[in-house]
């Protein structure tokens, strides 16, 4: 009996370890205590499709993190999600996620693009940009893999391999306004490394002015003057660029920056992360600044957190600069650029760098904010010791 009674409660026991372990689980699995299955509905409006996952009623179980792309038709733009949101990575991207603790409908927006110069809903109407270049053009939208035209224009096949073509050259340059409005550019894939003047923008000419806008998750190679935003920018006393940021891969020969490749005037309230990497005048934010006075101002309130390699006039700010005092109230991150050095700029390690005293201690316009609560007050927001400071406007 007593060796009966310990193979009982040797099972009871086992049983027992049994189904705590299965709770856990279901703990990890679901977003309660027992396993659970939530259903996803999905649709759209007019315009445009979800087509990943798909539209229709999809089963998950709970804590499971859901993909989701959706694809504006030609002449349409993808808008938002809306719906049961709360738990959408970002409900402005078309190319989001969304984790499942709950019964869930969502919807998929599209709007038809109106008719109007200077309006950019999609790649084609960047594209067309080129061909009025003193023009003022608005982003309606974000840009991205998902928006029309981005196969033939921005992406690896486009343009024989070579991806995006630069707006803009040396003999004919952009000398018109763009305003992004906040939206970003993603996914843009350039590929020349054996031109000049490579970038989003190819090159800047005298009035030419960008701001409001992020190039994000973007590849950019070419050989001189190569920059994520801008190739090169003029030497010039009016302001080119403003409110911007990268993030991405820009490598070059010369004249490499994270932001701007060569030039640099007048740009401000701007950052760059990301890495960066040439041979001659490569810097996180710029490359080759060779301005002088009287016709050059400030790059100023700017910084650098993108790791930078090269062989001569390498810095984790600024690569090369023709005189001293052409930057200013900037700074760029010791530890990430992997440099101790640059022409201008001021190194700080990554705390520093995500403290807010770094730059209202120089007289940033900045705001101490809480994860997920922008004040648009301020140019710039912080996370104090969680985040580098970011533009008021991002998602």
């Amino acid at each position: 009996m007593k060796i009966l009674s310990l193979r009982i409660y040797h099972y009871v026991a086992t049983v027992s370890s049994i189904i705590i372990m299965v709770a856990l689980i279901a703990g990890i699995i679901g977003c309660g205590p027992t396993p659970v299955r939530y259903d996803l509905n999905i649709s759209s409006t007019a315009g445009g499709s979800v087509t990943i996952p798909g539209e229709r009623t999809i089963t998950y179980y709970g804590r499971r993190v859901v993909r989701l792309v959706a694809t504006a038709s030609v002449g349409y733009c993808f808008i938002n999600w809306t719906g049961d949101v709360g738990t959408i990575a970002n409900v402005n991207s078309a190319s989001t996620t969304i984790t499942m603790c709950g019964d869930y409908s969502i919807i998929a927006n599209f709007d038809e693009v109106p008719p109007g110069a200077g309006e950019i809903w999609d790649w084609y109407d960047l594209d067309a940009a080129r061909n009025n270049l003193d023009n003022s053009y608005t982003l309606m939208c974000n840009l991205d893999s998902t928006t029309a035209g981005y196969a033939d224009l921005a992406s690896t096949i486009a343009n024989g391999g070579k991806g995006w073509e630069p707006i803009a050259t040396d003999i004919y340059p952009f000398t018109g306004n763009f305003d992004g409005q906040g939206y970003e550019i993603s996914n843009l894939f350039i590929n020349r490394p054996n031109e000049e003047y490579v970038g989003l923008f190819g090159f800047l000419g005298e009035g030419g002015f960008i701001e409001n806008v992020g190039v994000v998750n973007t590849t950019v190679t070419g050989n001189e003057s190569v920059g994520g935003l801008v190739g090169y920018l003029p030497c010039s006393s009016s302001d080119a660029v403003s409110n911007s940021f990268f993030n991405g891969i820009v490598s070059g020969n010369y004249g490499v920056g994270g932001l701007v490749g060569r030039g640099g005037s007048n740009v401000r309230d701007s950052y760059s992360s990301g890495n960066v990497s040439g041979n001659n005048y490569v810097g996180g934010l710029v490359g080759y600044f060779p301005c002088v006075p009287p016709s050059a101002q400030n790059v100023t309130n700017c910084y650098s957190s993108a790791n930078v390699t090269g062989n001569l006039n390498v810095g984790g700010l600024v690569g090369y600069q023709n005189w001293c005092c052409g930057v200013s109230e900037c700074f760029w991150d010791m530890e990430t650029s992997g440099q101790a050095t640059s022409d201008g700029g001021i190194g700080k390690n990554t705390t520093e760098m995500q403290d807010i005293t770094t730059f209202s201690g120089v007289g940033w316009d900045i705001c101490e904010v809480s994860p997920g609560s922008p004040n648009s007050t301020c140019t710039w927001n912080i996370v104090n010791g969680v985040t580098y400071p970011f533009l008021s406007w991002e998602p």
